[in-house]
């Protein structure tokens, strides 16, 4: 593992994408295990967890998850999701959290060795390539397993390390699940409805 015991290290975590991952590869995350497994490889400053989350008067499935999070160890960075019908009549939820992981990561990379970036959106290259100009190694979690890659390739390239999440993910999975390819037409049944990796 690319970790170092006295590095002070922050995760980042793109919650929509880490779901899509593991969804995909057919597991859940156990996000106790998961700050262990980190916690046991290296000093553990912060870890954020990023979710736009739909405000509508039914239930949310996220509000159990995020509710938790915040009680246990991590900093929850939260704002309202937009939703909308799409061309077609389907419904849809946009809700990007990139900006605000990019002000964290660059607000807190003075005090870092390492970042830990869990997303594979290409939009993170130039974050990226920034925080290592200030001198923070930068490895990312995301997966080439999943068809297609959740990683961009641009994105993996940045990096000084990248971590596949096939590989580590049974130090942190709960339970296994059937992976849940998107059936085109169907309406998104899942937390984080639609996710723009470009």
């Amino acid at each position: 593992m690319p970790f170092r015991s006295n590095e002070r290290t922050a995760l980042f975590i793109d919650g929509a994408n880490l779901y899509s991952a593991s969804r995909n590869l057919g597991f859940d995350v156990d996000y106790r295990n998961l700050l262990e497994y980190f916690r046991r490889q290296t000093y553990v400053v912060r870890a954020y967890y990023y979710a736009a989350i739909l405000e509508t008067e039914e239930y949310s499935p996220l509000k159990p998850l995020t509710d938790w999070l915040a009680y246990n160890g991590y900093t929850l960075v939260t704002k309202p999701a937009k939703e909308f019908t799409d061309a077609a009549g389907r419904r849809r939820v946009k809700g990007n959290m990139d900006i605000e992981l990019a002000i964290d990561m660059l607000e807190l990379a003075p005090k870092l060795d390492h970042i830990v970036l869990f997303s594979g959106d290409s939009d993170f290259r130039r974050l990226v390539e920034a925080v290592q100009r200030r001198g923070v190694r930068v490895s990312v979690v995301s997966s080439i397993r999943t068809s297609p890659p959740m990683i961009a390739d641009e994105l993996r390239r940045q990096a000084d390390e990248f971590l596949e999440l096939a590989e580590i993910a049974p130090e942190f999975t709960r339970r296994q699940t059937d992976a849940r390819p998107r059936v085109p037409g169907k309406p998104a049944a899942e937390p984080y409805g639609d996710l723009d990796l470009a």
